[in-house]
């Protein structure tokens, strides 16, 4: 039968989906990803400098990777580049208030950035963008989210400290029940085994004043005649 062939095709189709498949699972394992972190939201105070996490991995290494950083999307405020592993970052272009503290030539491919002296007007959504050529031009990119406040608002533990204090007196309301419980079993106890000790010694002193008082009784002698 012909390879091109209808019942051939439809017979190759199956087999064509599974390797399709299995290259886009591969693609996927090995892709390019950037994070920032477990949370994307950081607060800052006021004029104050604020640290903007973000990080990249790739399983087939990188060669003149690229990456930016955003400010609500279309201001640039950091850009570099990254020959290779063992070379560290070099700057093409930022902003003044803006300095790398990352390094790629470590265990992580780190390209955090330090805002220093923040403005209310610096709150929005900062984007960290990499692009790595050796990927076939791969794009990825993590988004956080800067809020800037006069002063830290300290957390109310109100309610965590009713919750622990009322736990922890059922706790101690439960370790006095038990005490009184055994204190109660003890005294109880000792008053049964002193019962106890009172009929024996009771019972053992009226068997001893019948056998004295037979006694006697026979050891008299029967009046005479």
């Amino acid at each position: 039968m012909a390879l091109g062939s209808p019942a051939a095709r439809r017979r190759a189709a199956p087999r064509l989906l599974a390797a399709l498949l299995g290259l886009h699972v591969f693609a996927i394992a090995f892709a390019l990803e950037v994070s920032v972190g477990k949370t994307n939201t950081v607060m800052a105070l006021n004029n104050s400098n604020v640290l903007l996490p973000c990080t990249f991995t790739t399983c087939i290494g990188f060669q003149d990777l690229v990456f930016t950083w955003y400010f609500n999307s279309t201001e640039m405020i950091y850009h570099g580049k990254i020959k290779s592993k063992a070379s560290e970052p070099f700057l093409v272009g930022r902003n003044p208030r803006v300095e790398f503290v990352g390094s790629t030539t470590g265990k992580d491919n780190n390209i955090s950035i330090v805002l220093k002296n923040v403005e209310f007007s610096d709150a929005g959504k900062y984007t960290c963008h990499v692009r790595n050529p050796k990927e076939k031009n791969a794009q990825h990119n993590a988004t956080i989210f800067l809020t800037v406040v006069q002063k830290m608002v300290e957390a109310d533990n109100t309610v965590t400290l009713i919750i622990v204090g009322v736990v922890g007196g059922l706790i101690g309301l439960l370790i006095l029940f038990m005490l009184i419980k055994r204190v109660v079993l003890f005294i109880i106890k000792k008053t049964q085994d002193g019962k106890k000790e009172c009929l024996v010694s009771s019972s053992g002193n009226d068997n001893t004043e019948n056998g004295l008082a037979g006694s006697k009784a026979e050891q008299k002698a029967p009046p005479k005649a």
